[in-house]
């Protein structure tokens, strides 16, 4: 199957009320040109998974500022004081999980999980209307997965099979939201043949990726 789409094509995928994963840590890492076009696509009510909501001029910091996202699953939002005053007046739904946290719940769907234990978040907001189990002893509280309807992911190379290398810091969530997601996107900087990437080099498998924008 040809992977390699066009910005139009990928943008189409993305429909009113789907739940998305966008990859990135404060933008690093980003589809962004993806999210660039999606800012100026006029979906909505979107509910988003992400480490943090960027910047208001920059990657997913754009849909919080055209309010196209009607709940955020996150982190922090500390760098976008539009994901706060939108919060704050009850017009955005943001539900917080610890980054590491976060992190683990979706690896848990991507793994098959029926959640994870863990004590961050014990006795704060975090912990409302969470199940506590008791293992040894000791009480944690039961993350439950998280998955998504399309993944978008910025990589910085990808060869024709859907193969993925993230240079540095923008390794970020994107390997892990690639297994949590029906359909995964990714916008790569350079695509090569197959063959060019090391296959000990490979971040992210090619199984796990369904389209490809190359980005320009």
């Amino acid at each position: 199957m040809k992977k390699e789409i066009t910005l139009e094509q990928a943008v189409a995928m993305i429909k009113d009320g789907m739940t998305v994963m966008i990859g990135g840590f404060l933008g690093v890492g980003a589809p962004e040109q993806i999210v660039d076009a999606l800012s100026k696509s006029g979906v909505r009510n979107l509910t988003v998974i992400c480490n943090d909501t960027a910047f208001p001029d920059k990657s997913l910091g754009k849909l919080v500022v055209n309010r196209q996202i009607k709940k955020l699953i996150v982190s922090h939002v500390g760098t976008n004081p539009e994901t706060g005053n939108q919060m704050n007046a009850g017009e955005l739904e943001v539900e917080f999980s610890p980054q590491g946290t976060l992190a683990e719940r979706i690896r848990a769907k991507g793994a098959g999980l029926g959640g994870v234990l863990t004590a961050t978040g014990l006795g704060t907001l975090v912990a409302e209307g969470k199940e506590r189990i008791t293992v040894d002893g000791k009480e944690y509280l039961l993350e439950k997965p998280l998955g998504a309807d399309i993944a978008l992911l910025g990589a910085s190379v990808a060869d024709e099979s859907g193969n993925l290398v993230y240079k540095g810091t923008t390794q970020n969530f994107n390997p892990v939201m690639a297994t949590a997601a029906d359909i995964v996107i990714a916008e790569a900087s350079e695509v090569v043949p197959v063959g060019a990437i090391a296959p000990e080099a490979v971040h992210t498998p090619g199984i796990f990726v369904d389209y490809i924008y190359k980005r320009s």
